[in-house]
């Protein structure tokens, strides 16, 4: 991997990670595109700078985790689902679901989802005060939608977001709560990750590793602080519109470019 490789997944996942597009579908889409060598610390790689952007949510949101353990207790009901099946379904789900044509897939079907949901939430008012106050039927609902984000290209932001609006949320407290269960999550699979891969991890791509993590921690502060405003002004419909687009686009530049769509 080269270091302008690096940077620019860096970018990518840094924009991508709490947008409703899929961050892992972007990675593998963009890795296919520029043929990105050396799989195994590609894939050490992504987790670090996944770990860079979930730090930007963290430092974000230190306050919300300041005021109590009720909060705590909320997102581990929410988080449980997804990180036992997880658990169990992680070494099938990434031998058989990580290719391009599943990517390409969920990102046009999920893309058609959030223009309905878009619909749904135009006028819905929250049943909860706040994203602390959620029931813990509700997070267990959220994290229950949590688990389809595990397909790449259905993107984590995009389940639980709707997962929360399921659950009795705004378009505002749903992207909030989605927010906040992401350090749990993504810790807790980051983690399981460089576990598994951390022998890829040596002095001479330590460099690469840092500079990725930096770059990604950077545009997810400027990605998160952006969407919120975003939702609440114009919806998730164009998030939705990008995702067909893109998701068509990858299909035919693979048949064009003759990339292998599954591996």
């Amino acid at each position: 991997m080269t270091t302008v490789q690096a940077i620019i997944l860096a970018i990518i996942e840094g924009l991508t990670e709490f947008l409703p597009v899929s961050s892992t579908g972007h990675m593998i889409l963009a890795d296919a595109l520029m043929n990105v060598q050396d799989k195994e610390f590609s894939k050490t790689f992504e987790v670090v700078i996944q770990l860079g952007a979930i730090l930007a949510v963290a430092i974000l949101y230190i306050k919300r985790f300041l005021v109590g353990i009720n909060i705590y207790l909320k997102l581990l009901t929410a988080f449980l689902p997804a990180g036992i099946i997880g658990f169990i379904a992680y070494k099938t789900i990434k031998e058989y679901l990580f290719n391009p044509f599943v990517v390409s897939m969920s990102l046009i079907l999920g893309g058609i989802i959030l223009i309905l949901l878009d619909k749904w939430t135009e006028n819905k008012k929250s049943v909860f005060e706040n994203s602390e106050n959620i029931s813990y039927s509700g997070a267990l609902k959220i994290g229950l939608f949590q688990c389809l984000s595990m397909i790449p290209g259905v993107s984590r932001a995009a389940a639980t977001i709707f997962g929360g609006v399921f659950a009795g949320f705004d378009r505002k407290l749903a992207t909030e709560f989605s927010f906040l269960l992401a350090i749990p999550t993504m810790f807790a699979a980051s983690g399981y990750d460089i576990y598994k891969s951390h022998e890829t991890i040596q002095q001479g791509n330590l460099h690469t590793l840092v500079v990725g993590g930096l770059v990604a921690f950077i545009f997810a502060l400027l990605a998160v602080k952006a969407f919120i405003t975003f939702v609440q002004k114009y919806g998730f419909k164009h998030f939705g519109y990008y995702r067909i687009a893109l998701g068509i686009l990858f299909i035919v530049l693979s048949l064009s470019l003759n990339i292998k769509l599954i591996s």
